[in-house]
């Protein structure tokens, strides 16, 4: 019996023992567990202090920057600016120089008038000393660490980047600076002479026509074959981008929306643009080297080489644009066109070569149009039912001479009032 209880006390004591070590290793693992989400919050705020400190580091360069230039130089306050004009900038500083040298070059003699910004996306550390050595212009920078999630396979991170940067530096430019219009180049851009001019000229259409919803410099259809008139403008249902300037109030509406990617294309659909359309040039304003970027040089040897960058000094203060507002631009352009000779046929092409005067060809769909478009060797790309540098689905485009060729779609004369002859 004394044997037996003695078991028994053993076997209980056994049993606490074994309670206690099992308590133990479940405390144990508890605390590891802790120390792992410790250690792991650890080096997340180690990540957080890193990038705040280089933040803080590049904050207070661009402090010591102003201080140095001083804004005032910039910014003169006794004249309201026409428009700030930004240079998007990444990671080409050779590109970039080439850039901001272009524009000095006209900007100068304006300066109080387009403020010069430069905005980088990133930290290289090549372009952000190329653009800080010119005291002519501000330098403001993006950093964003939030990784960048693609919502299709394969698609370049770059498209996304480029999004997010051309809102932020916006948004820098028409709230924080409270600049009412904005003159958006890239770093792969020379302007022509009268660049600034034109943009002046256009910043008033800008404000007495809400229908029009931004001017450009660029004509996509812009190459020295397809281009003879330096003081031709036009209206556009097609968004050109490639240097364009915008307001405050149109910023106010697209900022809150504004997508992901491929902001340009967002730009010309219909539901974005709401039926307004844009002011372009027939010979452009800008001309675009970038033969190595994001879009990886596509369509630079037959698009964008061969644009004729204007040469002459359009004195545009002296021009009357009152045609190009919405009451009085559809009964102008429709002359224009009413007045060329229609030509039908397979052999339009031949035909259009072989007459003087102005011409114009009607296309049956969008098929039609890009097998016309092709035969001239202008773009044939549509975005939302509308070909590229189209006015009422009419695109125009001078022929080897004076001639302009118009490619007429099926309802585009009756939008403009005409009676198919």
């Amino acid at each position: 019996m004394r044997l037996f209880a003695t078991q028994s006390e053993y076997a209980d004591r056994l049993a606490v023992a074994l309670e206690s070590e099992n308590h133990c290793t479940s405390q144990s693992r508890l605390l590891i567990d802790q120390i792992s989400i410790h250690q792991s919050n650890i080096v997340s705020l180690q990540e957080q202090n890193r990038r705040q400190a280089e933040e803080c580091r590049q904050l207070k360069a661009l402090l010591d920057d102003l201080e140095r230039k001083g804004v005032r130089k910039v910014v003169d306050k006794a004249q309201a600016p026409v428009a700030a004009v930004v240079i998007m900038a990444c990671n080409r500083a050779d590109y970039l120089q080439r850039t901001i040298e272009s524009i000095l070059k006209y900007q100068s003699s304006v300066a109080s008038k387009y403020p010069l910004f430069v905005s980088q996306d990133g930290s290289d550390p090549n372009v952000r000393s190329k653009a800080m050595s010119y005291d002519q212009l501000m330098y403001i920078q993006h950093l964003d660490s939030e990784p960048v999630q693609t919502e299709r396979p394969g698609e370049l991170i770059a498209y996304y980047k480029i999004a997010r940067h051309y809102k932020w530096a916006m948004d820098q430019l028409f709230y924080k600076h409270n600049f009412s219009r904005v003159i958006i180049l890239e770093d792969d851009m020379e302007i022509a002479p009268d660049f600034f001019d034109y943009f002046e000229a256009a910043a008033a259409l800008l404000e007495k026509d809400k229908s029009i919803m931004a001017v450009s410099s660029w004509n996509d259809n812009g190459q020295k074959q397809f281009v003879h008139d330096p003081y031709e403008l036009y209206r556009s249902d097609f968004f050109p981008g490639l240097g364009w300037m915008l307001t405050k109030s149109i910023w106010d509406e697209l900022s809150p929306k504004w997508p992901k990617a491929y902001w340009d294309d967002w730009l010309r659909l219909k539901e974005n643009h709401k039926g307004r359309q844009f002011i372009r040039p027939e010979v452009c304003r800008t001309y675009n080297f970038g033969e190595h970027g994001s879009s990886l040089g596509q369509f630079f040897q037959q698009y964008l080489q061969p644009i004729k960058l204007n040469n002459v000094k359009v004195d545009w203060k002296a021009k009357d644009l009152s045609y190009l507002t919405k009451d009085n631009y559809t009964k102008h352009f429709a002359d224009i066109v009413r007045k060329a000779k229609p030509v039908h046929g397979t052999d339009a092409v031949l035909k259009a070569y072989n007459i003087e005067g102005d011409v114009r060809i009607q296309y049956r769909d969008q098929p039609d149009f890009e097998w016309i478009a092709h035969q001239f060797g202008i773009f044939e790309e549509w975005k939302d039912g509308i070909p590229r540098t189209s006015f009422k689905g009419v695109v125009v485009f001078r022929y080897h001479t004076t001639r302009r060729i118009f490619l007429v779609g099926p309802e585009s004369l009756r939008q403009l009032g005409i009676e198919d002859a």
